[in-house]
């Protein structure tokens, strides 16, 4: 039995693994590279495998870093099962066409640059609109806690990762002639405590474990000191300094995440009036679709939805739907808090309002999720005063906060507690999903807690099972 790392070894983004034995192929997550020109050949390299061998995918939850090649793999010949929780499906049908419209839009535009340099070739899209709405019907809803059978060989359940809206840790059961494997994929972990999604599963035992590592390094501020600062960072900025406030955020997790602690807040008499503009038609459908799951939700957030209905003082939030709508939020130079995508800042509609509000001492850029290396957002946090966005030179005058403690991912204190459930050490562990330095920290801390032997696969590396 063969495992091979496909991403997400020695970086954040492009999960993606490869599980082969003499009777089955398949793939836990496919997911995106992001993150600079080195992503982008990445993600146009041709797959590693032959994509119509594939029997089967499982997918840890919807964000493009887990899901977004899926299309590309479909439009290459994979013809086999998407399984994911019906959660995730839906989410999916929203975050997978809206992929595919940005690659189209983006290839477009790349090659009007191209002509007028008088390349002789157009690019094409990593994959269309069409193609990401042909691999949708290949997708398979499955309930937490069920135990599934997509192969003769193969046993699987989904656990609640506790990360975003029908994020799961995957326990995968694999039979053969010399006996049973379990291995458990963690998925991303979410953290304890965290608003709107409840806590993690726990998982008592397994042979083989791959253990995300994003903040393996670190400890997020606790959730009091997150929102002081919060707090402090809009009232200065709309009270005192008489500015914008700019959030990028994903449109799945984080912006649900962060209007429920505005609306909490104000609940709670920390924050006034509020004019909040969430501008991302997905975002929007995101923010139905958590609508739509409720029994997926914690008791914290059922208890704001429920206020949020029977009050007549709630703040007021604004869906932006349209284009110009967009370009109008530009116009509105103090008083507004905008919430918008992409979380990195590497797309979408965040950069215009970057492009308007960054250059401005009265502004405040929230920055409250990670920031892959090579994007807008980490050379932000890293203290850039100057940066191109769509092509001008932008000073960077507004003040950014590195609102830390609303991470959606576990702190290494958060998954070492996680790992202290397992009743024995897994005879494997693989550190992924993190910058080299975060599994590193991750590895080193497991060995000194635990005493525990852990190890960090390489990008397209093989280890038997």
């Amino acid at each position: 039995m063969q495992l091979t790392f496909l991403g997400a070894a020695g970086e954040v983004t492009g999960s993606s693994y490869l599980i082969e034995t003499g009777t089955v192929k398949f793939l836990v997550d496919c997911g995106m590279f992001q993150g600079g020109r080195e992503a982008d050949r990445k993600n146009r390299t041709a797959f590693k495998f032959d994509p119509k061998a594939i029997d089967f995918v499982l997918l840890t939850h919807a964000h493009i870093d887990h899901s977004g090649l899926l299309p590309r793999l479909s439009a290459w010949g994979f013809r086999g099962p998407v399984y994911c929780t019906a959660a995730t499906a839906d989410l999916l049908h929203v975050m997978l066409k809206d992929s595919a419209y940005i690659q189209e839009k983006e290839i477009e535009w790349r090659n009007k640059s191209r002509r007028r340099s008088r390349f002789p070739q157009d690019l094409a899209p990593l994959y269309t609109v069409t193609q990401a709405e042909a691999l949708l019907k290949q997708l398979h809803r499955i309930d937490y806690e069920i135990e599934i059978t997509p192969h003769p060989t193969i046993r699987c359940c989904f656990r609640d990762a506790g990360h975003i809206l029908g994020s799961s840790i995957i326990e995968v059961w694999i039979k053969q002639s010399a006996g049973q494997k379990k291995i458990v994929f963690s998925g991303d972990l979410g953290q304890p405590g965290h608003p709107v999604v409840r806590d993690p599963a726990i998982i008592r035992q397994t042979d083989v474990l791959l253990i995300e590592s994003t903040y393996g390094n670190r400890l997020h501020r606790n959730m009091r000191d997150t929102l002081d600062e919060l707090v402090h960072a809009i009232n200065d900025t709309l009270i005192q300094k008489g500015g914008n406030v700019i959030i990028p955020a994903f449109t799945v997790g984080r912006t649900q995440d962060i209007l429920f602690l505005l609306v909490d807040l104000h609940r709670q008499g920390r924050l006034g009036d509020m004019e909040i503009y969430v501008d991302s038609p997905m975002a929007r459908a995101a923010t139905e679709i958590t609508l739509q799951h409720l029994s997926l939700l914690d008791q914290e957030s059922a208890n704001a939805l429920q206020w949020i209905n029977d009050s007549a003082r709630k703040p007021r939030i604004h869906f932006v739907q349209d284009t110009d709508e967009s370009m109008q939020l530009n116009d509105i130079k103090r008083g507004i808090i905008i919430i918008s995508a992409s979380g990195m800042c590497d797309a979408g509609r965040i950069k215009h309002h970057l492009k308007y509000n960054l250059g401005r001492p009265e502004c405040s850029i929230l920055i409250t999720g990670f920031q892959a290396a090579r994007t807008l957002g980490r050379r932000l946090v890293d203290g850039a005063r100057q940066v191109n966005i769509l092509g001008q030179e932008v000073r960077v005058r507004a003040t950014i906060h590195t609102i830390g403690g609303l991470s959606a991912h576990a702190d290494q204190a958060d998954l070492l507690a996680w790992l202290g459930h397992f009743q024995k050490m897994p005879e494997k562990i693989y550190v992924v999903h993190g910058e080299l330095s975060n599994s590193t920290a991750l590895v080193n801390a497991i060995q000194q807690k635990l005493n525990w032997t852990a190890s960090i696969p390489e990008y397209l590396s093989e280890v038997t099972l």
